[in-house]
């Protein structure tokens, strides 16, 4: 354990095994904290994440820190974080300062030049997130609020959104989500039974629709309808 305390220098081994503690302890810390602080980087996720990165990072490269005082920090910090994240829960004045309300950047078809600022966003940045939902004019635009995450969500007129299959009274077909049954080659055994086939099933399937065997796909797929569909590996030359 001579790579836990503060040394002079470290050997080569010492580093490797004071960089896998640390993974660990990272891993370990943000599993603790939960999914959100890896998804939705706010305000609170991101000083977390900064604090984590900063914390380890000393100690992974300086071999005359500890890992003792940084593995108690970190430890701290995320036992900070769980603490506000209950605390934003039961606390509406906390979450609000941490999640404030969205803040309208297009109302109407026009555009709240005073609200961008706020946001400190230019107009470029605002036509390219109406671009990226597919919206070639900001007077089609009802509302585009800027979100504390920092996305922004666009909701245009409902005379210029797409027609749905229920606007054209056309009955739907019944979703059937394909399931990767073969991956490289490999056959997911799990996933075919859940569709309550077996090896010998798909083996016959696959020799009598496709004329291959599984070892020979890079990926096929399944779905309640028993249609299958394959990806064959490509030949080497």
């Amino acid at each position: 354990m001579e790579f836990w305390v503060s040394q002079e220098s470290l050997t080569s081994l010492q580093w490797f095994f004071r960089a896998v503690i640390g993974f660990f302890i990272l891993l370990f810390v943000v599993k603790l904290m939960g999914q959100r602080s890896i998804s939705q980087l706010r305000l609170l996720d991101f000083v977390v994440v900064m604090l984590l990165g900063n914390i380890l990072a000393h100690p992974l490269s300086d071999s005359e820190l500890g890992l003792k005082g940084s593995f108690i920090t970190v430890v701290a910090v995320a036992l900070l974080y769980v603490t506000l994240l209950l605390a934003i829960l039961k606390n509406p004045k906390i979450r609000h300062y941490f999640n404030p309300s969205p803040m309208p950047l297009i109302k109407n078809g026009e555009i709240i030049f005073q609200n961008l600022n706020k946001a400190r966003i230019t107009i470029d940045l605002l036509l390219v997130e109406l671009r990226k939902e597919k919206v070639d004019d900001a007077k089609k635009v009802a509302l585009a609020l800027w979100e504390p995450g920092g996305t922004i969500s666009v909701f245009v007129y409902p005379q210029f959104e797409q027609a749905t299959r229920q606007d054209l009274h056309i009955t739907p077909k019944p979703f059937n989500f394909p399931r990767p049954i073969i991956k490289e080659g490999t056959v997911d055994i799990h996933e075919l039974n859940i569709l309550g086939k077996d090896i010998q099933w798909l083996r016959h399937s696959l020799y009598t629709q496709f004329k291959v065997s599984p070892e020979e796909i890079l990926l096929a797929t399944l779905d309640e309808n028993d249609s299958v569909k394959v990806f064959i590996k490509p030949t080497v030359k």
